[in-house]
């Protein structure tokens, strides 16, 4: 396994629709892997293919409950809203508020090429549509609500906070 670079913001490859996978490939299961630790390292809840300059239809998500890998996703049900902040590890340091789902169906098939149907609700459901939204070329940028804010102010204010607790 190994570390990918991220793609940013202004990347031509993150507003590029990506292809569909017929086959998992031992090139493709090392991806997913590498995906994996990426986001891990990154201290991401998701992250999908183009993310990391591949143009297939891949993401991986952890919002706390273990990884969920799924190929050539699909949501096949939604319903309810929910608006909120949200940010992007191809836009570092910045958030938005942008209204999405709060509950969807997701169907795919896994890393094996097993079918599989993720259901989820508030945060989960957020991280579906943000990572399917990459898989056709959208950003969360262009469904924020207002600004764009600098999360690392944000940051450093919880820190100076936390700091100020424990004297």
């Amino acid at each position: 396994m190994a570390l990918r670079n991220i793609r940013t913001e202004g990347d031509e490859v993150l507003t590029r629709k990506c292809r569909e996978v017929k086959e998992m490939t031992p090139r493709l299961k090392e991806l997913v892997n590498d995906m994996l630790e990426t986001m891990y390292d990154a201290e991401g809840v998701g992250l999908a293919a183009p993310q990391v300059g591949v143009l297939r239809r891949i993401v991986v998500i952890d919002v706390g409950e273990g990884p969920i890998v799924l190929v050539n996703p699909v949501i096949t049900a939604q319903d309810g809203e929910q608006t909120g902040a949200e940010g992007c590890l191809s836009v570092p340091g910045k958030a938005g508020q942008v209204t999405r789902p709060n509950h969807v169906v997701v169907r795919a098939v896994d890393a094996d090429m097993q079918p599989v149907e993720v259901e989820g609700e508030e945060l989960l459901a957020r991280a579906l549509c943000h990572e399917l939204d990459h898989l056709d070329g959208v950003m969360y940028t262009s469904k924020v609500e207002g600004e764009l804010y600098d999360t690392t102010e944000e940051e450093a204010e919880e820190e100076e906070a936390a700091e100020e607790g424990e004297s």
